[in-house]
């Protein structure tokens, strides 16, 4: 699995940080980013429910 986080859309609300520390993180420009784009398993279910509580979609997932 791996995550990826849009930078032009996000918003930087820091939801997907609360959510899911171990796989996103908050960059200089204030912005989400994905610290490792291959989700460690245990991190599956967490690394999921960050992209879809993401207010604007920002964060994308790829099985």
């Amino acid at each position: 699995m791996k995550a990826m986080v849009d930078k032009d859309t996000c918003i930087g609300c820091e939801l997907c940080t609360s959510v899911c520390p171990g796989v996103f993180s908050m960059g200089e420009d204030g912005k989400s980013e994905a610290i490792t784009s291959d989700v460690p398993a245990d991190m599956h279910s967490d690394a999921r429910d960050a992209a879809e509580q993401c207010p604007v979609g920002a964060i994308s997932i790829e099985e």
